[in-house]
C-alpha cells in the first residue's frame, strides 16, 4: 500500500525553500544523488511531478503547490509533538527583526518553523527596512536580526553573498531616455545612497520618479517599466533584463546580527535554525 514519507516530504520541502535540488541536499545533511532519490520516490507514490526544472534551480509544479502547504502543516505536526514529547521546551521571549524584501518568505518560514517547535516562546518579530536594524540591536529593541549590508563586520554572521545590478523592464527601455527614471527608498539607506552615488560616479543623468518603502515596491515599479531600479542579481523576476549601460556590480550580504546582550538558549535556537536554513 502506498503512502506519503514524512522523511520524503521534509526533503521536498527543503527543496522548495533552498530552490534548487543541491540547496535542499545540504540542509538536509544529504548527498545530492540521495536527496533526488527521495524526491523521485515521492513523485513516484505522487504519480505526477512535484518540480519543474530550469537553468537556475527548481519550481513547484501545479501538483507540488498543492502538496506544499500540507507537507508543511505535516511536518509542522510532528516536530512540534516530538518537542512536546521529549519535554523542557524553551519559554520566554524573542525580538528579531527581518527584512522586507525577497528574503522575507524564507526567513518567515524559518520564525513559522521555530514558533511550532517552541510554542511558549513568545516572538515579535520586525519586518521593517533593514536600516533600522542596528541602532536597534545597540539599544535592545531587539534581540536578532537578519538584513542585508554592503561591508559586514567582524561579528556579522554572513548567511547569503549577493551582486546589487542596474535592472529595467524587457518591454520598457529605460535607459532610451536622455535622463534616466529611478526607482529608489524613500529615506535614507545605504541602498539609496549606493544608487544615487553610483549613477554619479558613472557621470549618469538621473531623476527620482518612484520612491517606496521597501524593495517589494522599487521592483514593482520595474517591472511596471516606468523607471530603472538597483535590484539584487539573484533575483528571477519575469520581465527584467540588466540595464545595458550600466554593467557595475555592487556587492552585498545577508547577515545575522545579534545584540550585545543577547544570550542563553532561545537566542541560539534560533541562530541555530537561521544557520541550518542558510547551511552554513
Amino acid at each position: 500500500m502506498t503512502h506519503l514519507n514524512s522523511d520524503h516530504l521534509r526533503t521536498f520541502l527543503a527543496i522548495q525553500e533552498a530552490g534548487s535540488v543541491t540547496g535542499g541536499a545540504e540542509r538536509i545533511g544529504r548527498s545530492q544523488s540521495a536527496t533526488s532519490l527521495q524526491i523521485r520516490l515521492l513523485e513516484e507514490v505522487i504519480g505526477q511531478p512535484l518540480f519543474r526544472r530550469h537553468g537556475r534551480g527548481v519550481s513547484l509544479t501545479v501538483v507540488g503547490e498543492k502538496l506544499h502547504p500540507v507537507a508543511r502543516n505535516v511536518i509542522q505536526s510532528l516536530d512540534t509533538t516530538l518537542s512536546e514529547l521529549r519535554g523542557g521546551g524553551l519559554k520566554g521571549k524573542l525580538r528579531i527583526g527581518m527584512p522586507d524584501d525577497h528574503s522575507r518568505s524564507e526567513l518567515a518560514n524559518i520564525v513559522s518553523t521555530f514558533a511550532a517547535l517552541h510554542p511558549e516562546v513568545e516572538m515579535e518579530v520586525h519586518c521593517a527596512l533593514g536600516a533600522g536594524f542596528g541602532a536597534a540591536l545597540k539599544s535592545g529593541a531587539l534581540d536578532l536580526a537578519v538584513h542585508e549590508v554592503p561591508d559586514p563586520d567582524d561579528s556579522d554572521e554572513i548567511l547569503r553573498e549577493d551582486h546589487l545590478i542596474w535592472m529595467c523592464s524587457r518591454k520598457h527601455d529605460a535607459s532610451a531616455s536622455e535622463v534616466l527614471p529611478v526607482a529608489v527608498f524613500d529615506r535614507d539607506c545605504w541602498w539609496r545612497d549606493l544608487a544615487l552615488s553610483g549613477l554619479e560616479e558613472v557621470g549618469r543623468r538621473y531623476h527620482v520618479i518612484f520612491t517606496s518603502e521597501s524593495a517589494v515596491g522599487v521592483r514593482a515599479a520595474v517591472q511596471a517599466g516606468i523607471a530603472a531600479g538597483l535590484l539584487s542579481a539573484s533575483e528571477d523576476v519575469e520581465g527584467l533584463r540588466p540595464l545595458p549601460e550600466i554593467s557595475t556590480r555592487y556587492p552585498t550580504y545577508l547577515v545575522l546580527q545579534k545584540a550585545r546582550g543577547a544570550k542563553g538558549p532561545i537566542c541560539e535556537a534560533m541562530c541555530e535554525a537561521i544557520r541550518k536554513a542558510f547551511a552554513i
